[in-house]
């Protein structure tokens, strides 16, 4: 490796960066700090404290690649079926992509928050329903930094292990001599069908503090509900729990946590740390689009006419819009995300700055993606309605995935800090 002060760092992107620091040795990190320009790129080395080696999401990329084929043969039955096929769900799980945040220290890969991304940004852009799922279940292995390390080495013994989690409902948990009994329903359980542990939020009263129950699948009575329009392959029924006794190794505060892990994953706030793991779905489903807006432009015309769509300047304008706004969003939500991992540890008002941006940074991707696919519809034309297009089904997977941790209501908060004022809201 050269000096790194005869490098033009300066003219590099932030994903750039952040690829070129993955590869200089720990060593060398000191040479690069007067780089003011660096802070994005160096956060999360710095922060870890270790070195985090190779690019970690490599061979993951790599899977999703060799998936590939099979996902856009098959994806017709993800909308029948309302759920992924068995054979798809065990070939992704059989590839660790429902385990992105298992801890390393009982096997797992534990990306950092950079690698998650482009782990799920491929998956989504191949299909979004197969990117919710790899987001979600991906990003719920994170609970094995939370567990004991005996129960989380049980809970993940098996390499299909699934978690769905369920935050849209608070059921009952009673305190009996050993744990809980727990009780309740819960909507959006996404993977559900193929879930092997269940994340249920309960309390012991309405006003009482939030506890996470993981109950087996065993325990579990799921209700096929899941009739919608968009990522219709994530069979996100409800499901229900009756009166079931969870042990206290298996129920852990939802906010006030304890991690049994000291990786950065698991100390920062959990309401930050899921809305991440859903806004690079968006930005995932917005990057398929503009490479099946391409794929289309370069062997499809308008009728009567000899030129294809992309020799047309109107068409050319609107891919490069599409292309400014989805590297704007995305730059946006890394920068957000990189506060938000040095912000962790010091806490106090930088902290809550950081949520509040970072929650922002989720909404305007989750905005962005939906404004990028209905453009690239509205430029493809009567064409863009038909099944047969993969146009189709962004636009649908696009809005369905615009979740409440990623609303509008983001907005308010960043408004009022920016204001002088309080949050009005601790729900960030």
């Amino acid at each position: 490796m050269g000096n790194p002060k005869e490098l033009p760092l300066h003219r590099l992107s932030v994903s750039s960066l952040v690829q070129f620091v993955d590869e200089v040795p720990l060593g060398y990190a000191e040479l690069l700090t007067g780089f003011d320009y660096l802070g994005v790129a160096l956060g999360h080395r710095r922060i870890e404290g270790r070195d985090m080696g190779p690019n970690r999401a490599s061979g993951l990329l790599d899977a999703i690649q060799r998936v590939a084929p099979l996902i856009r043969e098959r994806r017709d039955e993800f909308d029948k079926l309302r759920r992924l096929p068995d054979d798809i769900f065990e070939t992704l799980a059989a590839a660790g992509l429902f385990r992105l945040w298992l801890p390393q220290a009982i096997g797992g890969p534990e990306l950092s928050p950079f690698e998650f991304m482009s782990v799920v940004e491929a998956a989504s852009a191949l299909d979004g329903s197969v990117g919710w799922l790899v987001g979600n279940g991906g990003g719920m292995s994170r609970v094995g930094g939370y567990a004991s390390k005996a129960v989380a080495r049980d809970w993940f013994s098996d390499r299909r292990a699934f978690v769905a989690a369920a935050t849209g409902a608070v059921g009952t948990a009673t305190r009996v001599e050993g744990g809980y009994r727990v009780a309740g329903r819960w909507p959006f359980g996404s993977g559900a069908h193929h879930a092997s542990l269940f994340m249920a939020l309960a309390a012991e009263e309405p006003v009482a503090a939030r506890l996470c129950c993981y109950v087996g699948r065993e325990d579990v009575t799921i209700l096929d509900n899941w009739h919608v329009s968009g990522l219709r392959g994530t069979g996100s029924c409800d499901f229900e729990v009756r009166d079931v006794f969870m042990p206290a190794a298996h129920v852990h505060p939802f906010l006030e946590l304890r991690p049994s892990d000291p990786g950065l994953v698991y100390r920062m706030p959990p309401v930050s740390i899921f809305a991440w793991t859903i806004s690079a779905v968006t930005l995932g489903i917005a990057r398929g689009a503009v490479g099946a807006f391409v794929g289309l432009a370069s062997r499809k015309g308008r009728p009567g006419s000899p030129a294809l769509l992309r020799d047309r300047e109107l068409v050319q304008a609107t891919v490069g819009r599409a292309e400014a706004m989805y590297r704007a969003a995305r730059a946006f939500l890394v920068d957000a995300m990189t506060e938000s991992m040095a912000a962790t540890d010091i806490g106090g008002e930088r902290l809550v700055k950081a949520r509040a941006i970072f929650r922002m940074a989720g909404t305007c991707a989750a905005e962005t993606a939906v404004s990028i696919v209905d453009m690239l519809a509205a430029s493809a034309g009567a064409v863009s309605i038909f099944e047969t297009c993969e146009l189709e089904r962004a636009v649908r997977d696009a809005r369905a995935a615009r979740h409440v941790a990623i609303s509008p209501n983001n907005y308010v908060v960043g408004g009022r800090l920016a204001l002088g004022l309080d949050p009005g809201t601790d729900k960030f």
